[in-house]
């Protein structure tokens, strides 16, 4: 088992920068494929990113593709989101999410764990 702690939201501007932090307690973290999902008020939760245990590939949603960086540093048992050139529809509460099986690692139903999110908002 794992916990999750998401941390780094706030208000920024539009074009503006925030790195967003998912930090894990619990044995063998490096094994957890990773996700980060959004979800905006009045709106269904939209996967964002993710990067995979076994060799470290990630995908992203369209919306964020080139904007968004997904990383991790399993020495500080952390994955982060780097995320720049900030939209103001990119305002949501974000989540990360871990899981040690194999599916269909875009589905929010693939984790079983869940941090507790953090507030993105971006002003126009």
């Amino acid at each position: 088992q794992v916990q999750l702690v998401e941390s780094g939201g706030g208000l920024v501007q539009a074009g503006g920068s925030l790195r967003l932090s998912c930090a894990a307690s619990g044995r063998a973290f490096s094994r957890y494929t990773v996700g980060w999902f959004r979800q905006a008020p009045g709106k269904e939760r939209e996967f964002v990113a993710v990067i995979i245990s076994s060799d470290g590939t990630t995908y992203y949603a369209d919306s964020v593709k080139g904007r968004f960086t997904i990383s991790r540093d399993n020495a500080e048992n952390a994955v982060y989101l780097q995320m720049n050139s900030l939209k103001a529809e990119d305002t949501a509460v974000y989540h990360c999410a871990g899981s040690t099986a194999h599916g269909h690692i875009l589905a929010a139903e693939f984790y079983n764990y869940w941090g507790q999110g953090t507030q993105v908002t971006v002003s126009s």
